[in-house]
């Protein structure tokens, strides 16, 4: 057994967490890191899984995909969307 298969979701939730909390730009810690705490105790494995491949691209080209500045990677395309409209209904919680 790995360490990677010993996570639990509870583990990799908190990791989660912690990533998007801790992106390197205020803005996309305020972005993210509120997101994640709104939704990732509901999300499966699967949404987790997406969650975690999107924390592994830069906050540059997460940026340019949540405002709409470049089409982002069809893999990541549902949760930027759903980032983005986060974005727009906490608009006053993030500034």
């Amino acid at each position: 057994m790995t360490a990677d298969s010993a996570e639990t979701a509870e583990i990799r939730r908190k990791r989660l967490r912690m990533r998007s909390w801790r992106r390197g730009t205020r803005e996309m810690d305020l972005l993210l890191g509120r997101y994640a705490d709104a939704r990732l105790a509901t999300m499966d494995l699967a949404a987790l899984d997406h969650f975690d491949a999107l924390l592994a691209e830069s906050d540059r080209d997460l940026m340019d995909w949540v405002l709409g500045h470049s089409p982002p990677p069809a893999g990541l395309a549902a949760e930027i969307a759903r980032i983005a409209a986060f974005a727009v209904g906490h608009r006053d919680a993030v500034t």
